[in-house]
């Protein structure tokens, strides 16, 4: 009897996270392929994810807001999302943890460059805050969203983001420069 309950508990442990859902545990999204680290097929159709940003342009130091969310009622389960250069491989910049959902990741040695989901809950959305880099170019959020074990969506994009050096904007976005009204003629 007791070596029947402990093979009952082992098998238990090994396999019903996978039975029921998202594992909770030893599962992560590779930092460079964005791939999960387990065997599947992402989805080829239109992901039912969307990227949303606060701001189109950036200076170093903005904080921008970004938003990852379901356009429909499917949710999900587990997502990695980052910022990259266009035509880049490599995450920039650094996010502040600000939803319960999320947890920062460590990209290449550098502490919160990308941010994954702190648990398998379903969620139909998540924010958080990017901190613009320095000599950063053109960039885009690019994630890969969990639904679950068998569909996800690897290379969501978010739009366009361009860097403004014409003039130092504060953390808001908004301008600082002062507006002279005095001509002198």
């Amino acid at each position: 009897m007791r070596r029947h309950s402990c093979f009952v508990f082992l098998f238990c442990a090994i396999f019903l996270p996978r039975i029921l859902g998202f594992p909770q545990t030893n599962t992560s999204i590779d930092c460079d392929s964005l791939l999960p680290n387990y065997e599947a097929e992402p989805q080829t159709s239109a992901p039912p994810y969307l990227i949303a940003v606060s701001f189109d342009n950036f200076e170093p130091g903005n904080e921008i807001q970004v938003t990852l969310e379901a356009l429909k009622d499917v949710g999900f389960k587990g997502f990695h999302l980052q910022a990259r250069e266009v035509e880049g491989d490599v995450p920039v910049g650094t996010f502040k943890i600000t939803d319960p959902n999320t947890k920062g990741l460590g990209c290449h040695n550098v502490t919160n460059s990308a941010v994954g989901h702190a648990n398998s809950d379903v969620k139909q959305k998540v924010t958080t805050t990017w901190i613009a880099p320095r000599d950063a170019r053109d960039l885009q959020f690019i994630a890969t969203v969990v639904q679950d074990l068998e569909k996800f969506w690897v290379g969501i994009q978010s739009k366009t983001l361009t860097p403004t050096h014409s003039e130092p904007v504060n953390g808001t976005g908004k301008s600082k420069r002062k507006v002279c009204f005095e001509c002198i003629c």
